[in-house]
């Protein structure tokens, strides 16, 4: 049996979507192997798929909230949440190269952990990118200020794997791209949301979107009850951004004013330190660790902040959005919502108020049908692709 294995760190929304391709190349007959922080054991685990511990044991959502927590300015407090993945990544090394002996295959995540590893003991890689921005474009007309900044953001992202590269004696890349596979980059993406540039090179495939067809899934009776007495609720899914290193009353305060004022009911998830000691109205829930791909099915629209798993499962099953991007590759994910036809106008992070909370609110009521419409016409061009399966096939032709 041919062994894989695959490293990825970060939140929850770093780690599902490879959950999901390890399963599918665990039913088409291979070993696999997905470590992460040991703080996602049970998660890994509960799915059936062997986990292996990387890296020290923490609580990577609370520690990355304490981080946002101690800066006002999102692009900084972004800036030393990857700084503080990427000294986790380089300290793993070891543990990480151990892991890859003995494998057929190491399928290389967007945050190319295993990569360097794998040159080093010899074992053909695959990458997966979920930022399109990040691949190369050969012979693509650039401008000199462009090209320059290129050039700052490269270094910073690729000084931690030069660092890594010295463990093993290795000289320094002058950029990433070094470190791509040259046999194949998976990109779990649709092909009906972006378009596949001229000027990648033949070796990046658009896939399709990874999703589990049926998602699994039990929900406490008080959420049941919930959702079954009333109209569809708004769904708030903040993901990472609402991880809370303190209290924020003034932040939810803004969502539940805005969706009493609009008449919504709505599910509330994240925020669990402000809910503490926060009484919510009888028509707003608090839900915790809920799967998006079973909670998002149960609301009317989705306010989330277009992180890469919650732009691709509103997509997949078919609920307009909201979105308020907080960050840079958020925003490049709420303007490929916006494209679609299923989503209002994005609110950048920095704008959000209850003013503008409503207006949005008040522009998804007077569009919903089509919205929704066109929610469910890209849902359904989705579901044509087969992305997983189209994933695993694109293994076996270039790999085995």
């Amino acid at each position: 049996m041919k062994k894989i294995a695959m490293f990825t760190m970060g939140t929850r929304g770093d780690v599902q979507p490879y959950i999901i391709l390890s399963r599918a190349l665990m039913k088409s007959g291979f070993d696999v192997t997905l470590g992460s922080h040991p703080c996602w054991r049970s998660l890994i685990e509960s799915y059936g798929v062997h986990f292996e511990p990387v890296g020290p044991d923490i609580d990577i959502e609370a520690e990355a909230a304490a981080i946002r927590g101690r800066s006002r300015n999102a692009v900084l407090s972004m800036i030393k949440c990857m700084n503080f993945i990427m000294k986790i990544i380089r300290d793993s090394s070891k543990e990480v190269y151990e892991f890859c002996k003995g494998s057929d295959l190491i399928v290389v995540t967007h945050s190319k952990m295993g990569a360097v590893e794998a040159g080093v003991l010899g074992i053909p890689t695959v990458d997966v990118t979920l930022q399109t921005e990040m691949i190369p474009e050969k012979d693509k007309p650039v401008s000199f200020k462009d090209r320059i900044i290129g050039k700052m953001i490269g270094k910073q992202i690729d000084k931690p794997f030069n660092k890594i590269r010295r463990q093993y004696g290795l000289g320094l890349v002058k950029t990433g791209d070094e470190l791509r596979s040259d046999k194949l980059n998976l990109i779990p993406i649709s092909k009906y949301v972006i378009e596949r540039s001229p000027y990648w090179e033949e070796k990046n495939i658009l896939t399709g979107y990874w999703y589990d067809e049926e998602p699994e899934y039990t929900p406490d009776s008080d959420l049941s009850r919930f959702i079954e007495s009333g109209e569809k609720p708004v769904i708030l899914a903040l993901g990472a951004m609402s991880f809370e290193d303190r209290s924020d009353k003034a932040k939810l305060d803004m969502f539940v004013n805005a969706f009493q004022k609009t008449g919504c009911r709505a599910v509330i998830q994240g925020f669990q330190k402000t809910l503490r000691n926060y009484d919510l109205p009888d028509t707003m829930i608090a839900c915790g660790s809920v799967p998006h791909s079973w909670l998002f099915g149960q609301g009317s629209f989705v306010i989330h902040h277009c992180g890469f798993g919650t732009t691709a499962t509103s997509m997949i099953y078919g609920i307009p959005s909201i979105p308020v991007p907080h960050v840079l590759d958020q925003l490049g994910f709420a303007m490929q919502l916006e494209k679609t036809g299923a989503a209002t106008t994005h609110i950048n992070a920095k704008d959000l108020s209850e003013a503008a909370l409503i207006r949005s609110i008040e522009e998804m009521k007077n569009t919903y049908p089509l919205k929704k419409q066109n929610a469910e016409s890209i849902s359904a061009k989705i579901r044509t692709e087969g992305g997983v399966d189209e994933a695993v096939k694109q293994i076996m032709e270039h790999i085995f």
